[in-house]
């Protein structure tokens, strides 16, 4: 993958002098190692976005339901699985 772009920060003098023999230490070049952290935080945060998106259409689609009446109640959940609960405790 080309490297073409340029990327400038501050920080402490502690913190880069830490991360600088962190790196040396694991005998990794320090851009490597942000390319690696920049990578995994997009990664993480995509992967959370994607989840978010999915929880919200899912909710939708639940309220969705209800108004048309065809959800059930949480008494009415909550009953079905205590039943379904006491089956698989009788079988065992």
């Amino acid at each position: 993958m080309a490297k073409e772009a340029v990327f400038t920060m501050k920080l402490e003098p502690e913190l880069r002098d830490a991360f600088m023999a962190e790196a040396q230490a694991s005998d990794r070049p320090a851009s490597q190692v942000v390319r690696e952290l920049m990578r995994e935080f997009v990664k993480t945060r995509q992967a959370a976005r994607d989840y978010e998106t999915f929880l919200h259409g899912k909710v939708a689609k639940a309220r969705l339901s209800i108004e048309a009446g065809v959800g059930r109640s949480q008494d009415e959940v909550e009953a079905d699985f205590a039943a379904r609960r006491a089956r698989v405790l009788a079988d065992e």
